[in-house]
């Protein structure tokens, strides 16, 4: 039996628009603005969760954690959503350009373990590999949202609906929080 494993939160917030940006941005710019947007998520984050590691649009965020409050997960992707529409706003502004990149957030609880090579802590377990695939996910009708897994959901307390503006109910999944209201095509 390994000791190591425990049962924890993976969160991902994932930049929407990543590959085409990288395409039709100058490396200097768009480095420095993806620096600055991931740099802003990890501030808003105020240490709650651990970095296990950066890739490239992504952060992955951990916290070995039973019964997570659904109600402080929620409010912190809140609070981080904010923060990167004011950060675009304020680099759209200092750079004269627009920036073409959203946020979505995936949210999932099981098992994990942990690892070190080197300086390196490397998460590893089914959970890690199921919350990258719900990164991949068709579901999303627009791209700044939050997948709550059914296992997060499952196994959080004070589950609620606050600050997300609409919300889809995927039976296989788990709940996508929209952070604004979808359109509705007629």
């Amino acid at each position: 039996m390994n000791a190591n494993i425990q049962e924890g939160i993976i969160l991902i917030p994932d930049l929407n628009g990543f590959t085409e940006f990288v395409f039709n941005t100058k490396l200097y710019t768009g480095e420095y603005i993806v620096r600055q947007l991931l740099s802003t998520l990890i501030d808003m984050n105020n240490q709650y969760f651990e970095i296990s590691e950066i890739e490239g649009d992504a952060i992955l965020f951990y916290r070995y954690e039973k019964n997570p409050s659904y109600r402080n997960i929620s409010n912190m992707l809140c609070k981080m959503q904010d923060a990167f529409t004011l950060k675009i706003k304020e680099l759209n502004e200092i750079l004269s350009t627009t920036i073409d990149l959203s946020l979505k957030f995936i949210v999932h609880y099981g098992k994990f373990s942990q690892y070190t090579i080197g300086r390196f802590k490397k998460l590893y377990g089914k959970t890690i590999v199921e919350a990258h695939q719900l990164l991949k996910n068709e579901f999303a009708e627009q791209p700044s949202y939050v997948l709550f897994s059914h296992s997060f959901l499952e196994n959080s307390r004070n589950y609620e609906n606050e600050c997300m503006a609409d919300t889809r109910s995927i039976p296989e999944v788990g709940v996508i929080h929209y952070f604004e209201k979808v359109e509705q095509h007629i």
